[in-house]
């Protein structure tokens, strides 16, 4: 069994308005001293496999075909804990 961490953030060329909302917010609350904001999706996989080499086969295809839109979004891989058997 493994768990495995994965970030996605938009591209850096891809305007990020969401993230613009928030920076501007910020502003408005008085804190001050945040250049910039970039938004994102944080997902948390549990793969039922005991094969390390083949748990990250598996988050690569989950996100090339379901949780990344590779025109503009990117996906690090931040964690793959645990053991196999």
């Amino acid at each position: 069994m493994f768990k495995a961490k994965i970030n996605v953030t938009l591209k850096e060329s891809v305007l990020d308005p969401q993230g613009k909302t928030i920076l501007n917010a910020l502003g408005t609350l008085g804190i001050n001293g945040v250049k910039d904001v970039r938004v994102g999706k944080y997902f948390v996989l549990n793969l039922d496999t005991s094969n390390r080499a083949q748990a990250e086969e598996h988050v690569r295809k989950i996100c090339d075909k379901l949780l990344v839109n590779p025109v503009i979004e990117k996906y690090e891989l931040i964690s793959l804990e645990g053991e196999g058997r």
